[in-house]
């Protein structure tokens, strides 16, 4: 053995880690149906490029403000630069520019090194994660079950159904509500009652009847009849109601044994979640909204939830989720992984599954999209297999991106592929956030 060769030169002199120099931020936005998702792409002076997600329908420029904080320096500071650039993200998809920039990172960095991006957070806890897939709502039990059953016999092992309020609209002596007191809800259009986003749940008051809980707990019982009691199940998109009827509902679907009810309420009444897992026997969940550890301790440190559930464009990326993840198991609280992304952010979600303990499902929301899986390449495909993704041992993410796939997916509304973004790079502004 030459005693005289340093562990440095072993590493492709292409991609020197302690030299790589960040040059470039580019996006490009793909999408379908309603749906559009930004691309990011962080570019280096020694020809690697690593790429990230920005969160499902949130704005590219959350992450193109960010490339002044980056030009210049080296990605494979994961801690520094992330340090620099978390305070200009926060809840919800306004958090998705930073999320989207740090798995662009964690790639670069995992490439230089030539490791995969979960070796830098500590290593894996398993080679395969477990998916669980999500099903839109569907007109009666009957057929959300065979909806399900479909999922089963794609090796699917845990599942998600849209359970709530919305199929009741319209039928008569099932909710109630001040009619006129939302924006575009009149005496005769209730479709306009959940089409909003400016009042919050326990501020509509709508009111679920005895005929509407018997209802809903009507369709889940159609579903157990059909899918069987073995597979769990969970339930989402309740609806705007208050934490009253949440707790009347979630009594009432007790016999169904649901894997846990998510989102009841939003995320940041953290005394209403503790009333709620006080009161019910069925896990609650939530948290995809929700932006960097600091937003999660309130609900941990309350004991307010049984599962969490992050979204890794939300929650900080990588490296922060994992942290999140690793805080709920200090409080005996399970982390499932909200997904609704292409196999960018997906597979960026696996690298941080795999790495993290307490770890139990992550969602996939595209079943039906044929050609999602298209968008990389460089791992098995199909990319589900049997209900698992096989975690990828490939530098950085792990894949590689098809640009022909990504090029033909542009939205009609952005067409830039990658494109230069000079605007970007001298806006000026004072950041610091002390004096």
């Amino acid at each position: 053995m030459d005693t005289h060769v340093r562990p440095e030169d072993r590493v492709r002199t292409a991609s020197r880690p302690s030299d790589l120099k960040i040059t470039d931020l580019r996006t490009a936005t793909v999408g379908w149906d309603r749906w559009h998702f930004t691309l990011v792409r962080v570019d280096t002076d020694q020809g690697l490029s690593g790429y990230g997600e920005v969160r499902d329908l949130a704005s590219k420029n959350y992450a193109l403000m960010l490339k002044r904080q980056l030009l210049g320096e080296n990605p494979c500071n994961l801690d520094k630069l992330f340090r620099k650039i978390k305070q200009f993200g926060h809840h919800g998809r306004q958090g998705g520019g930073v999320c989207g920039v740090e798995m662009a990172l964690m790639d670069l960095a995992g490439k230089a090194y030539g490791v995969p991006a979960y070796a830098l957070v500590g290593g894996t806890f398993r080679d395969r994660v477990r998916m669980y897939c999500d099903t839109p709502n569907e007109p009666t039990g009957a057929e959300m079950g065979r909806e399900l059953l479909k999922r089963i016999g794609q090796g699917f092992t845990m599942l998600k159904m849209d359970v709530g309020v919305q199929p009741l609209i319209g039928v008569e002596g099932a909710l109630s509500w001040p009619q006129g007191m939302l924006p575009g809800d009149a005496e005769d259009k209730v479709e306009g009652l959940f089409n909003t986003t400016e009042v919050m749940h326990p501020f509509t008051h709508v009111r679920l009847t005895p005929k509407g809980i018997d209802l809903i707990c009507e369709y889940v019982a159609e579903v157990r009849a059909v899918v069987g009691d073995k597979v769990p199940i969970a339930a989402d998109h309740f609806g705007h109601i208050g934490i009253d009827d949440c707790v009347r509902l979630g009594h009432a679907l007790e016999p169904y044994n649901l894997a846990w009810l998510e989102d009841l309420v939003p995320w940041q009444f953290t005394d209403k979640w503790v009333q709620l897992e006080r009161a019910l026997n069925t896990p609650v969940c939530t948290g995809e909204d929700i932006y960097l550890l600091d937003g999660f301790k309130p609900l941990l440190e309350a004991r307010a939830v049984n599962i969490i559930h992050p979204d890794l464009a939300t929650s900080g990326g990588i490296m922060e989720t994992k942290k999140i993840g690793d805080y709920a198991q200090e409080y005996g609280v399970s982390m499932a992984l909200h997904m609704a992304g292409t196999p960018v952010s997906t597979l960026a979600s696996v690298h941080c599954a795999a790495a993290t303990q307490n770890f139990i499902a992550l969602e996939h929301h595209f079943n039906s999209v044929s050609y999602w899986g298209d968008f990389v390449g460089g791992v098995p495909k199909p990319i589900i297999q049997d209900g698992y993704i096989p975690v990828p041992e490939g530098p950085g993410l792990g894949f590689e991106l098809n640009l022909d796939v990504v090029e033909e997916h542009l939205v009609p509304w952005d067409r830039g592929f990658f494109a230069p973004t000079p605007e970007w790079d001298d806006v000026r502004s004072r950041d610091r956030l002390w004096s």
